[in-house]
């Protein structure tokens, strides 16, 4: 059933577990999402991202991934995560996403806050819930650079909910997009300070490549929505390497890309301890 992020976050941050955003940006990738979480018996979110239109255009995957979610046996959120354009997440609202991250992160700090805004009442007009990012999550592949000035901070993150009403805040305590070069150090402790100032559910974007006590310390922490995407990757390439090594033909290789990743997506549920609570 299709739902947004305020119906299985809220719950997710009571009870103390995750739910998973897996964007997919193909039928593959979608297929392997949809089945694991009702295999698991667990609340999804997937989607795509405004970086990952080249690779599935949005007008192209929206109605696969919408009817998917409509008929999925577990609650499935679809999520236009880190839209970049104030165009782009209004088009994926008009598609039917039922969430949208607007990311105004790199932007000045008034401008981002006029603009979330924008977004959150529009967003709520349609039915669909509003995620926002105050600090800023950058690329593992800048591996060496000190992003620690770019921490949320408590401060900031209650002026930001105050200011915009987004219904979930994605933080910055460590993590970055895509693979690490290095091993990430989180900042719990500066999660759990945000956790005691606001009181909406908080997003740990950058989840892929980090170890099970990184997940298993930030739920307990506080997080209750985590984004992995580079993962779902990493299986689906070992597919397709063991494919060729096999000799297997383009289907058999397609399936078994299913196959590693939907197993991917079933680890994940359980470290994130969402299973049966759909």
């Amino acid at each position: 059933m299709l739902v947004n992020l305020n119906d299985v976050l809220k719950k997710a941050q009571n009870e103390n577990y995750a739910v998973g955003l897996f964007n997919s940006t193909d039928s593959d990738m979608l297929q392997a999402v949809i089945e694991a979480a009702e295999e698991m018996n667990a609340p999804i979110i997937i989607g795509t991202a405004e970086v990952l239109l080249p690779y599935g255009e949005l007008q192209l995957i929206a109605p696969s991934v919408l009817a998917a979610a409509k008929r999925a046996k577990v609650p499935v959120v679809v999520h236009y995560d880190h839209g970049l354009t104030f165009e782009r997440c209004i088009e994926a609202l008009k598609l039917g996403f039922s969430s949208v991250m607007y990311d105004g992160s790199a932007k000045d700090y008034p401008t981002n806050i006029a603009e979330t805004r924008e977004i959150v009442k529009i967003a709520h007009a349609f039915g669909a819930s509003v995620e926002g990012e105050i600090g800023h999550v950058g690329q593992a592949a800048d591996g060496d650079e000190d992003l620690h000035d770019m921490y949320t901070t408590p401060e900031e993150a209650k002026a930001y909910l105050e200011a915009t009403g987004v219904d979930a805040l994605a933080v910055a305590i460590g993590t970055a997009h895509g693979v690490y070069k290095k091993k990430p150090m989180l900042n719990l402790k500066r999660l759990e300070e945000i956790r005691s100032t606001v009181d909406v559910p908080l997003v740990l974007h950058g989840g892929s490549g980090l170890t099970d006590d990184d997940f298993k310390n930030s739920i307990a922490k506080g997080i209750a929505k985590m984004n992995i995407f580079t993962d779902l990757c990493l299986a689906g390439d070992r597919a397709m390497k063991e494919g060729a090594e096999k000799g297997l033909g383009y289907l058999e290789t397609r399936n078994l890309k299913v196959q590693y990743i939907k197993e991917e997506v079933k680890k994940k549920i359980s470290l994130f301890g969402c299973a049966n609570k759909a």
